[in-house]
């Protein structure tokens, strides 16, 4: 079993920066592949960016430049880095892993970007 409870969310002006983390509990997800989701009213989930458990990083081309995802296994925490901030980044965060072919995923933090 694996808890993810994600923070950092807020309300932020455009232009500004947030950065989300996702702890999780339970067990060790060092090894695993992390996700970052978000969903905007009225729109489905995508994802922003996922990091593997050796370190390599993909994004959604909107958030390329913008956005780093970074893990510090130790602390068994995943963050996303949101800078320049843009309304359009206005969403729920989700963090997700899947460990032995089970997907968990986070309660959310609310990002909202005023412009």
């Amino acid at each position: 079993q694996v808890q993810l409870v994600e923070s950092g969310g807020g309300l932020v002006q455009a232009g500004g920066s947030l950065r989300l983390s996702c702890t999780a509990s339970g067990r060790s997800f060092r090894f695993y592949t992390v996700g970052w989701y978000r969903q905007a009213p009225g729109k489905q989930r995508e994802l922003v960016a996922h990091i593997t458990g050796d370190g390599t990083t993909n994004y959604t081309e909107s958030v390329k430049g913008r956005g780093t995802i970074s893990r510090v296994n130790a602390k068994n925490t995943v963050y996303l880095q949101m800078n320049s901030l843009k309304s359009e980044d206005t969403a729920v965060y989700y963090c997700t892993t899947n460990v032995s072919g089970r997907d968990y995923w986070g309660q959310g933090t609310q990002v909202t970007v005023s412009s």
